[in-house]
């Protein structure tokens, strides 16, 4: 394949001696040096994949980077996230970013774009950069690179981290199939859960950013064959690795089309679930989830009132800390008792949603209040009175902090 980027700038003789190591190597030498510090990257996430994505770019002498983040660092971040450090709690992602990138390589130029990634602003923000490279956890961001990209005709080098598995792959419609070629439609909501919910192997980033970062390295380049029209599926456990085939879909809805026909469009509503974990969850006509914080359920549990406290956390997560007298029903079977409810397989009394009441106040909690607003959601879908739907604000851990301090934080 031929490199993707087809200028050249000039090295110094201080950048000569930095990436000696890859110019004695005649598959890269001082030309393929020369495409890499002429190149730009779009880094989509700084989190688990950017963090090494980010590291070994710099490292590699790409002359230009753009990193696209709104989130702040957390010390949850820290087992995988490793561009981020102690001193960076608090600070935006991409600015911890920036900084350790630039301490690795001055030389290089870091674009920061503190914000959500949106129909609205994707073509501006992709546009100036010559490869994509998708590090998102979620899916209507993943389906809104895809098709951004096949709209700029820009590759999109794809990676996914869930527990001990991971995928990676290059879709670039101009030399082969697209994400949607794949995954015409996303899967039902709640049935693949996030790393929130379902955890991820520290390491597992590292090892599937990595190779991302190799695969931008390869099309920059135009060194070795690119995983187009290839997927790797990693499996931690076993330290097994398997390709599979993706072929072109030919009645593809977007990559079968002219690419300037291509439409972006509500990526959420496609999916059915939130791209981003702080947008305001409404019911209809502006009526806002209620809420209950910890300190008034704190003051009404020691009144002895009868309450129906609902954990839709992770079995794992309760083994670390749980609310007295709480009934617990993890939020992936409440999404895949819900999906079979709405599609007609199974009554509501047949699943285990019969334990969830209709007719009396429920508050739910999670970790930190995004799962159980989704479970709100959900079963307001299904018919339950949203008045008596109530989330509890911060979750465990605002009870971990502000009630019981006793109580471990995670």
């Amino acid at each position: 394949m031929q490199p993707i980027v087809d200028r050249l700038e000039d090295l110094t003789h201080e950048e000569i001696r930095r990436y000696s190591r890859h110019l004695i190597m005649p598959e890269i030498g001082m030309e393929g040096q020369r495409r890499l510090k002429a190149s730009s990257v779009l880094l989509v996430g700084t989190g688990g994949l950017g963090s090494p994505l980010a590291l070994y770019l710099a490292a590699a002498g790409v002359g230009r980077i753009g990193l696209v983040d709104y989130d702040v660092v957390d010390d949850t971040n820290l087992h995988r996230q490793i561009i981020h450090g102690h001193s960076s709690i608090g600070m935006l992602k991409v600015e911890s970013a920036r900084r350790r990138m630039l301490d690795i390589n001055p030389d290089i130029q870091v674009d920061v774009y503190n914000e959500p990634l949106t129909s609205d602003n994707a073509l501006r923000i992709l546009e100036p950069y010559d490869v994509i490279i998708d590090g998102t956890d979620n899916f209507p961001t993943r389906y809104l690179v895809n098709d951004a990209c096949v709209r700029l005709g820009k590759p999109n080098v794809y990676g996914s981290i869930l527990r001990f598995e991971g995928q990676l792959s290059v879709f670039y419609a101009k030399e082969g199939p697209c994400y949607r070629c794949m995954f015409p439609e996303p899967p039902p909501p709640g049935l693949v859960p996030s790393c929130a919910e379902a955890g991820v192997l520290g390491v597992l980033p590292g090892t599937i950013g990595t190779m991302q970062a190799t695969e931008g390295i390869k099309l920059i380049t135009g060194i070795g064959e690119p995983m187009i029209g290839r997927m790797l599926l990693y499996d931690a456990l076993e330290m097994s690795f398997t390709t599979i085939r993706i072929r072109k879909n030919p009645n593809c809805p977007v990559c079968s089309i002219p690419a300037e026909e291509v439409e972006l469009i509500d990526y959420e509503q496609f999916c059915g679930v939130p791209a981003h974990d702080r947008v305001e969850t409404r019911y209809p006509d502006d009526l806002p989830i209620p809420t209950i914080s910890v300190e008034q359920l704190k003051q009404r549990m020691d009144a002895g009132e009868d309450l129906f406290v609902l954990d839709v956390r992770n079995p794992e997560e309760w083994e670390i800390a749980v609310l007295p007298n709480t009934v617990k029903i993890p939020k992936s079977q409440i999404d895949m008792a819900a999906f079979q409810v709405a599609s007609g397989a199974q009554a509501r009394e047949q699943t285990i949603l019969a334990q969830i009441p209709t007719d009396r106040e429920v508050i739910v909690h999670c970790r930190s209040g995004v799962r159980s607003e989704n479970v709100i959601e959900t079963l307001r879908e299904l018919g339950y009175d949203p008045t008596r739907l109530i989330n509890l604000e911060g979750g465990i851990l605002d009870w971990a902090r502000r009630i019981d301090r006793t109580m471990p934080v995670y």
